[in-house]
C-alpha cells in the first residue's frame, strides 16, 4: 500500500492518464470477452457479449472512474485508499446485474455468461484501479 505520508498524487497527470486508462480498460475488457466467446461459443443473442456494448459501457463507466478518483484525490485524507474501497464496493456493485441477467428468462441468460460478463468487470476494475494509483503517485522522500 502507498503510504499518505510519503506519497503524493500528482492530479495533473490525469490530462493523459485518464484517456490512457479508459483505453488500456476497454482493451483489457474486449480481450477477456475474446477468451470468454471463444471458451463458452455463447448464443449470438446476448448483445452483452458483443463488441459494441463491452466497448461503450466501459468507455462511459471508466471515465466516470477516472473522474471520481480526480475528486477524491482533491477531498480525501488518504486518496488512494479510499478510491481503492470506494471502487471495490462498485465492482462488487456491478455484478448485481450480471446475476439478475444469469437468472432471467432473456436469450442467452445463464450463468457462464454471466461470468464472463463479470470477467470483463474485474479487467476494467483492475487495469483502472492498478494504472491511476501508479501512474499518479511519487514518492516524496525520493524526490
Amino acid at each position: 500500500m502507498i503510504s499518505n505520508s510519503a506519497s503524493k498524487v500528482r492530479l495533473g497527470r490525469l490530462i493523459w492518464l485518464g484517456p490512457l486508462t479508459v483505453l488500456a480498460s476497454i482493451v483489457g475488457v474486449l480481450i477477456v470477452r475474446v477468451l470468454a466467446v471463444a471458451i463458452l461459443q455463447p448464443d449470438p443473442t446476448p448483445m452483452s457479449l458483443g463488441w459494441v456494448l463491452p466497448t461503450v459501457f466501459t468507455l462511459i463507466l471508466v471515465t466516470g472512474a477516472v473522474l471520481v478518483f480526480a475528486v477524491v484525490v482533491r477531498f480525501a485524507k488518504n486518496p488512494i485508499r479510499s478510491y481503492q474501497i470506494i471502487a471495490l464496493v462498485f465492482l462488487l456493485l456491478s455484478f448485481l446485474p450480471d446475476i439478475g441477467f444469469a437468472r432471467s428468462s432473456m436469450p442467452g441468460a445463464n450463468w457462464p455468461n454471466a461470468i464472463a460478463l463479470m470477467a470483463m468487470h474485474v479487467a476494467a476494475w483492475a487495469i483502472c484501479v492498478t494504472m491511476l494509483a501508479k501512474f499518479t503517485t511519487f514518492d516524496s522522500q525520493k524526490g
